[in-house]
C-alpha cells in the first residue's frame, strides 16, 4: 500500500490535470505550464531517498492511524515522511464538511469516536521521536462540542507519553461554539492553528459551511483568551484559486488585526478532478512579496512558498517564532 501511495504522490509532483477552458495565469512559464497540464519549474523537486519513509509508514499503519498527509494528498508527504514527520488526523477520516479544495472523505454521519485513538497517537509520536507533534482533525459537526474534548484527550496523551514535546493543534471552527474553543485553549497547546484558507470573496466557493468572518472570530477569541501568553496563534491560506493580490493583502491585514503570530501561505494544487481547478501558479517572487507585506503588518512569522502547508516544517516554524520573540 505504501509503495502505491508513493507512486501516486510522485506522479502528482510533476503533473496536474489538463483544464483546456481555464483562464491562464500571468507569465509565460506559468501560462505554458497550465496549458500543458504541468507544473512550472519551481514546483519540480527531487524525490527523497532512505528507509525512514517506510519506517514512518509502518508506525502509522501499526497504530491504525490516519494522517492528513495521506487523506488530503499532501504533495510534501514523501519529504516529510522521509524525515519521520507526519501530521496526525484524528476523529476518523470522514469530515462532515465537503470543502471545494480538500480531498478528505465527506460524510454526514461519520463513525463514532475511537476512545483508544489518543493513546495510539501518543505512542506513534514517541515511536517517531517527534519533539513537535501536530494534530489536525476532521470537522465533526455531528458532535455537541465539535470534537474538542476528544482533541484535548489526544493532547494530554501526548504530554503523558512525551512530556518534552511541544504540541500544535489545527482545529475546525467548531461552528462558532466558543465553549468548545475554550476546552482547547485550556489545554494550552504551544500553537493554536485555525486556517482561513482563502480570501473573503472566494470563501463561499472554496469552503463548505465555514465563513470568513467566523474564522476571524475564532482567531480573535483565541488570541484574546489564551491562558499561556506564549501560545502562538496561527492561520494559513492557499493562493492560486483566482484571488487578486489586493485581496490577499486584505486577508493578511485581517489576520494581523485578529492577533495571528504566524501565517502560512502555499500554492493550491487540485487534489482530484472533482475539486476546484488551479487558476494560477504563484511564483516564488510573489510569495516573497506576501511574506514581506505580512511582516510589515506586524505578523511575527510569515512562512510563504509554493510547497508550504499548515503543518509543513512546523517544528522549524515554531523554533523561528520563538527566536523572533526573544529578539
Amino acid at each position: 500500500m505504501l509503495q502505491d501511495n508513493q507512486k501516486k504522490m510522485a506522479t502528482r509532483l510533476n503533473v496536474l490535470p489538463r483544464n483546456p477552458g481555464e483562464e491562464l495565469p500571468r507569465g509565460k512559464e506559468e501560462e505554458k505550464a497550465v496549458s500543458l497540464g504541468r507544473f512550472p519549474s519551481w514546483l519540480h523537486r527531487k524525490l527523497p531517498r532512505g528507509s525512514a519513509l517506510a519506517e514512518t509508514g509502518y508506525v502509522i499503519q501499526n497504530q491504525r492511524l490516519h494522517t492528513v498527509c495521506e487523506e488530503a494528498r499532501c504533495p510534501n508527504l514523501l519529504e516529510c515522511w522521509s524525515k519521520k514527520t507526519a501530521t496526525f488526523l484524528v476523529m476518523g477520516k470522514e469530515c462532515t464538511r465537503n470543502c471545494g479544495f480538500c480531498d478528505i472523505d465527506f460524510s454526514k454521519a461519520p463513525k463514532e469516536l475511537d476512545e483508544e485513538e489518543p493513546k495510539r497517537v501518543a505512542e506513534a509520536a514517541r515511536a517517531l521521536g517527534l519533539t513537535h507533534v501536530v494534530i489536525t482533525m476532521v470537522a465533526r459537526d455531528d458532535l455537541s462540542d465539535g470534537g474538542a474534548s476528544h482533541l484535548v484527550k489526544v493532547v494530554e496523551a501526548i504530554r503523558k507519553e512525551s512530556p518534552e514535546s511541544t504540541v500544535e493543534v489545527l482545529t475546525s471552527d467548531f461552528f462558532g461554539n466558543l465553549d468548545a474553543l475554550n476546552i482547547i485553549l485550556k489545554a494550552n497547546p504551544e500553537i493554536f492553528n485555525h486556517n482561513i484558507e482563502t480570501v473573503r470573496a472566494l470563501t463561499p466557493r472554496v469552503r463548505h459551511t465555514a465563513t470568513y468572518d467566523r474564522t476571524l472570530k475564532i482567531l480573535r477569541y483565541a488570541a484574546s483568551n489564551r491562558n499561556n501568553p506564549k501560545m502562538l496563534i496561527k492561520s494559513g491560506l492557499m493562493v492560486g484559486l483566482g484571488e487578486e493580490k489586493e485581496q490577499v493583502y486584505e486577508t493578511l491585514q485581517d489576520l494581523a488585526t485578529a492577533g495571528c503570530d504566524v501565517v502560512t501561505m502555499g500554492q493550491y494544487l487540485q487534489p482530484n478532478r472533482r475539486k476546484l481547478l488551479v487558476k494560477a501558479f504563484v511564483s516564488p517572487e510573489e510569495f516573497k512579496d506576501y511574506e514581506n507585506y505580512g511582516h510589515s503588518l506586524g505578523i511575527k512569522h510569515m512562512y510563504c512558498g509554493p510547497f508550504v502547508r499548515s503543518s509543513y516544517n512546523a517544528k522549524d516554524v515554531l523554533q523561528k517564532s520563538i527566536l523572533s520573540e526573544k529578539a
